[in-house]
């Protein structure tokens, strides 16, 4: 069975999604945060045959949400592993998470991904964990020049990120030339727009009208219409 590892933060105002700011507040920001989270784990909830993990910056507790929302967080992680993210850096982070689900999961392969990409659907999901399978090794392109998934056989591989300068226009290319030199052929997964800004946000919403995440960023739009409107420009 795939351990299907989502590296989240807790959605805390001034803490999350600080890029979305304006037109969104930093409590508006929470929110979507907190509705991208459920969504991309409602998606993983709903792929047959994979175990979920969640490896999280900070405390759901402390989410900046509604009591419904927390609520709602809560009841998510049921059935589900909860790993605290460590080390200083992004790279660090995430060669820790996959390093702590090789230790509790041995000998099973992992696909990665983040709370950015609330697109996503079981379907994506479950073709991506039969790319792993067959390839070894799998990562998915953001469109800002990131990655939105790797996947490993042997997730101790993950190591090589440290290496690897994160959020930047080439780091999905840096990634794929680490891998390489890990003596690893990743297969590549379709590329996807990850949500860091706010033209982000809109167009993702757009392509998932009818989730939680789209009714956040609408809320933004009913509440600052200008703002978001010269934002999106």
């Amino acid at each position: 069975m795939t351990v299907l590892l989502v590296m989240a933060k807790s959605p805390v105002a001034g803490l999350v999604k600080t890029r979305l700011c304006p037109p969104a507040t930093p409590a508006d920001a929470a929110r979507i945060a907190a509705a991208a989270l459920l969504d991309t784990m409602a998606a993983v909830r709903d792929t047959a045959g994979v175990e979920p993990v969640l490896a999280l910056a900070g405390r759901l507790a402390d989410a900046d949400v509604s009591a419904a929302t927390a609520a709602e967080l809560a009841a998510a992680t049921g059935g589900w592993r909860v790993l605290a993210q460590r080390g200083a850096g992004l790279a660090d982070r995430l060669a820790n998470a996959h390093a702590d689900v090789a230790a509790a999961y041995p000998e099973r392969q992992v696909l990665q991904i983040g709370m950015d990409t609330p697109q996503l659907t079981p379907a994506r999901l479950a073709s991506a964990v039969d790319l792993l399978t067959d390839a070894g090794a799998v990562l998915g392109p953001a469109a800002d020049g990131g990655w939105w998934a790797l996947g490993l056989r042997d997730p101790r591989d993950a190591d090589v990120l440290r290496t690897v300068p994160m959020s930047t226009p080439d780091t999905g290319h840096r990634t794929w030339l680490a891998l390489r030199g890990r003596g690893l052929a990743p297969a590549r997964l379709p590329a996807l727009r990850d949500v860091d800004e706010w033209p982000d946000a809109v167009a993702v919403a757009r392509r998932v009208p009818d989730s939680r995440f789209a009714r956040q960023v609408a809320a933004v739009w009913r509440a600052r219409p200008a703002m978001a409107a010269e934002a999106d420009r």
